[in-house]
This record gives C-alpha cells, structure tokens and sequence, in this order.
C-alpha cells in the first residue's frame, strides 16, 4: 500500500486508502467476526493482523521462531493453523457437527 502524506506543489497527496475507511481503520486488527471466516489454514500476514503484528514484524517473528502461535513453512512460504491461532486469542472454535445439539457432547 503506498501512502504518501506529503502535499506536493499542485497535486494532491496520493493515497489508495479505500473510500469511506480511515488510516486507523486501515492499521487495525480483525474483527472477531472476521477472524471466525479464516480457513483452516491461513497465511502469516493474516495471522499477523489478527493479531495485531505488521507484516515486517510478522515475518521477522516467523523468522526467528518467537511468533505467538504454531507457523509452518513449506517451501518459502509461512502458514498457520487457524486452531493455533485461536488458542492464542483465546476464541474458541465452535464444534461444527455439534450444532443444535443441546447435551453438549
């Protein structure tokens, strides 16, 4: 994303902000609800934001071995299990063949 807040001479400032959205809104982590419709498995940048970590620092972490939640990389790229993901947020995973079932098994 290539954000510039300098006003040059004439031109106004180049931004691909989308319309109706905020800069905060732009840096902020996921909602839960956004979190919930993540795949199985997601990538590290999306884990990142879910978790509030940039994606430099996010591969920095993934790097080093020090991101909060399971990564594996296969080939030069970073995944990470949502269930490990979740653990870390602490939301936990609603059963999906337990759904309607009232004896909680």
């Amino acid at each position: 994303m290539k954000i510039s807040l300098r006003k040059r001479a004439g031109r106004p400032a180049v931004s691909t902000i989308p319309k109706g959205m905020t800069m905060a809104e732009v840096r902020k982590g996921m909602t839960l609800a956004e979190v919930m419709t993540l795949p199985a498995i997601t990538d590290l940048v999306s884990a990142g934001k879910a978790l509030g970590i940039g994606r430099t620092r996010s591969y920095e972490l993934a790097r080093a071995g020090s991101f909060p939640c399971r990564v594996e990389q296969v080939g030069r790229i970073y995944q990470v299990p949502t269930a490990s993901l979740l653990a870390v947020l602490g939301i936990t995973a609603p059963c999906s063949n337990c759904a309607g079932r009232r004896d909680g098994k």
